[in-house]
């Protein structure tokens, strides 16, 4: 590869609070030197005006695939999709099949990364088993193996006296619950943000109702419990307004907003695309700008993806 010399590039490093202009020396694919005004001979230089650079980044909502939907992605391949990326490590949701729900298939995750060995991979565990909604998943077990936080992502449980037990569990285990907070009953086979639009296009809908009621709840059995509650792919302004009041409150809530609800609005389903169909679904322009908002806030935590492949027919 030789080597690159990136000039007068802002090298933006949030734990210590950096933002400053310096220059980058990578040979042979590994950074050699950050300083300012470095000269080398037989360099090939790059011009870092008005451009960032950025510690690796940490995706927290993925979705590798494995097992059981290889044909979509595995480990292997949501690696190398995250490296070119920019990310160095990943979370890995538990929607597989079978379902990420017990001691060994954490175990698997953990193993078989490592072997891949691309970056780091951290497996979510489901809080119940199979993702049914019924019965607690041994989260304790899960936690032991390896696994970082526990959810039933892709289902929202609907059962609040297993939430209220996944709360508690995760006050032992110092773990994270993420909720998928869209209630089932109202967006079942919904492919779109519901209104008035929507609806003329024939296409069922998932109103934003739905995400408002799921996220009150799990708020609200947080602020009782005390444990750590994370939802996940905000898509409302309603829900960026219970996020903050709880966290005046003092409920240990965090959340994330996905780069989808924060650049396309529900528009981009009335031709129907299936590119724009997303779960929770794109919503209006002022949800999206009260999500923007939030974030310059501090309200929502975290830039996350929500990669999720799928098959093209």
């Amino acid at each position: 590869m030789g080597k690159i010399l990136i000039k007068n590039i802002d090298i933006v490093d949030p734990i210590d609070g950096i933002r400053e202009n310096f220059d980058i020396l990578i040979e042979d694919e590994y950074i050699k030197g950050v300083d300012r005004n470095i000269k080398v001979d037989d360099t090939e230089v790059i011009d870092g005006k008005d451009k960032f650079a950025f510690p690796g980044f940490i995706d927290i909502h993925t979705h590798l695939r494995e097992p059981g939907f290889e044909d979509r992605e595995d480990l292997e391949s949501g690696s190398l999709a995250g490296v070119h990326g920019g990310f160095v490590a990943l979370c890995c949701m538990p929607n597989t099949n079978p379902p990420l729900d017990n001691a060994g298939l954490i175990k698997y995750i953990k193993e078989r990364s490592k072997y891949i060995g691309i970056l780091d991979i951290y497996p979510v565990g489901t809080i119940t088993k199979e993702r049914k909604g019924e019965v607690l998943s041994e989260i304790g077990d899960m936690v032991e193996a390896g696994a970082v936080a526990i959810s039933d992502d892709g289902n929202w449980v609907t059962n609040s006296l297993l939430m209220r037990s996944a709360l508690e569990y995760s006050l032992i285990f110092d773990i994270p619950v993420i909720s998928h907070c869209e209630d089932e009953f109202l967006v079942k086979n919904g492919i779109a943000h519901e209104n008035s639009e929507t609806i003329v296009k024939g296409l069922l809908g998932r109103p934003r109702e739905a995400e408002i009621i799921a996220i009150f709840r799990d708020i609200t059995l947080a602020k009782k419990i005390g444990g750590r509650l994370h939802i996940a792919h905000i898509s409302t302004k309603e829900g960026i307004e219970l996020i903050k009041k709880a966290k005046e409150e003092g409920v240990n809530v965090t959340c994330e907003a996905t780069p989808h609800h924060i650049s396309l609005t529900y528009e981009k389903v009335l031709d129907y695309d299936p590119n724009a169909k997303t779960n929770p679904p794109l919503r209006e322009e002022e949800d999206r700008i009260r999500i923007i908002e939030g974030i310059k806030e501090g309200i929502v935590d975290f830039l996350a993806t929500d990669h999720a492949p799928h098959l093209k027919f």
